[in-house]
């Protein structure tokens, strides 16, 4: 405690006469009863353990044009699961004869995300069969397209492209993927995020077919080579590529001629939106089609973020809507006070004591329609570890803090409850330990279709309309 005093005090002095240096910007806690809405679930599916341990789930979304849903594993796997919850493998990228050997050791490592075009289904067109995948991997010996600056080189990650034969296949039946560009990563920890294509765009518009890719600060703890706010680097950024293009450095990709630094000195052309720090998950409003990102925080703040064409989210000068100092300490004297950052909807603190003593935000579903009236017009967004879901109105959208963040529970019977307090009660029945923490991730299917992951029971759960 001595050291930690003395440490804010030193950074008090190094900021000006008026700074508010704090490192529990939000000293009002989540509201833990007040806006709570309750929602059924119901168990969907169950992952095979790999080595005894569960499955590492990280994302799961809806075949275009199918009625499979597809699951991945951070490990290498990639399952499909049909309608009624049955998984089937259909690819595992870790296999040897694939030659791009998934690096899964730590928590943050892996099989980060996946991608299918949204042509995947129709026959003759050019994303025909085609998926992407967005891992970690050992091999660093092939030259890589983007690198940070630096010796640091603890392994690559890698963006590749399959193309399956028959994409109703039960299981994939194409040849080896085509590497569309490689990033080597300085660190070991928050590299990948999250690949995505728009749901909401339609042939003739100009995000159809466009794969989003969240790509972080590099890691180790406060950007320390300042990547974030270089416009000549792609890391800490959100980039936009046409996968199917081939205008790019590298010859393999394609790139927009609509994105925002296209033709401007001294940026990357990729660059979609700038200054995030680990930009786990995002998803897109299918009413407006605002994309909003979960962007990992440091050690004070996690926020939820719009990402405006263009936009700047601010790491590392600020984290959330304060200045950053130092991975002990932000400065709320100039709340919010630069008009050219794009600021958070919401965010909350690593202090909050709804958590479990570890933060990191988690998301992004925008719930728009009937199918859950509960949930209509809502951003579920969450907590990692602790396993919280979250929401916050996605009209007349919040400027930040987290008065408005209201929490989702689960029914249980007549009580309700945390989807940690799930995996644990699961884990007893399963003869493992009880977690420590849930790791959990969202998932969307067709309308309505609201997913749990976690990375500790191998359970998938569903969120369900109370009385349906």
């Amino acid at each position: 405690m001595k050291s930690s005093l003395a440490a804010l005090a030193a950074l008090a002095a190094a900021v000006p006469v008026h700074g508010q240096v704090t490192s529990e910007p939000f000293p009002t806690p989540i509201r833990a009863t007040e806006g709570v809405i309750r929602v059924d679930y119901r168990e969907f599916a169950a992952l095979p353990d790999i080595a005894g341990e569960p499955a590492r789930m990280m994302l799961l979304s809806a075949e275009p044009g199918g009625q499979r849903l597809f699951v991945n594993d951070m490990r290498g796997p990639l399952y499909t699961l049909q309608p009624n919850g049955s998984a089937r493998l259909y690819l595992d990228i870790n296999e040897g004869r694939w030659g791009h050997a998934v690096q899964s050791t730590s928590r943050e490592r892996g099989f980060q995300s996946f991608a299918l075009h949204p042509q995947f289904n129709e026959a003759g067109a050019p994303g025909y069969g085609k998926l992407y995948t967005w891992s970690d991997v050992s091999d660093t010996s092939p030259p890589a397209d983007f690198v940070p600056g630096g010796d640091g080189d603890t392994h690559d990650t890698v963006l590749l492209e399959w193309t399956a034969r028959n994409p109703t296949s039960r299981t994939y039946d194409g040849g080896p993927p085509r590497e569309v560009l490689r990033v080597q990563q300085p660190f070991g920890n928050h590299n990948g995020g999250q690949i995505a294509f728009n749901p909401g765009a339609r042939p003739g518009q100009p995000d159809f077919g466009m794969l989003y890719i969240g790509n972080a600060d590099g890691g180790s703890g406060g950007d320390p080579m300042n990547l974030s706010q270089n416009p000549a680097s792609s890391f800490g950024k959100i980039l936009r590529i046409d996968p199917l293009g081939r205008d790019a450095a590298n010859g393999k990709y394609g790139i927009p001629k609509d994105n925002p630094f296209v033709g401007r000195s001294g940026w990357l052309g990729e660059i979609w939106a700038l200054g995030v720090r680990n930009p786990q998950r995002f998803g897109w409003d299918p009413a407006t089609g605002m994309l909003f990102v979960a962007d990992i925080g440091q050690n004070m703040v996690e926020e939820l973020s719009p990402v405006p064409r263009g936009g700047n989210l601010g790491w590392n000068v600020w984290e959330g809507s304060f200045q950053y100092v130092s991975r002990q300490a932000v400065d709320a004297s100039r709340l919010r006070g630069d008009p050219t950052m794009t600021y958070p909807t919401a965010e909350y603190d690593h202090a909050d004591p709804i958590l479990t003593g570890r933060a990191a935000v988690t998301g992004v579903v925008v719930v728009r329609g009937p199918a859950f009236p509960q949930l209509d017009g809502r951003i579920l967004f969450g907590d990692n570890p602790s396993g919280e879901v979250f929401h916050v109105p996605a009209d007349r959208l919040p400027e930040g803090g987290q008065a408005a963040i209201g929490r989702v529970l689960l029914n249980e019977g007549s009580q309700a409850t945390t989807l940690l307090d799930l995996i644990r009660r699961k884990n007893v029945a399963q003869g493992r330990q009880p977690a420590a923490r849930a790791d959990l991730r969202f998932g969307t299917g067709g309308p309505g279709q609201i997913f749990l992951l976690n990375k500790q029971d191998g359970t998938v759960r569903l969120l369900v309309p109370p009385g349906r």
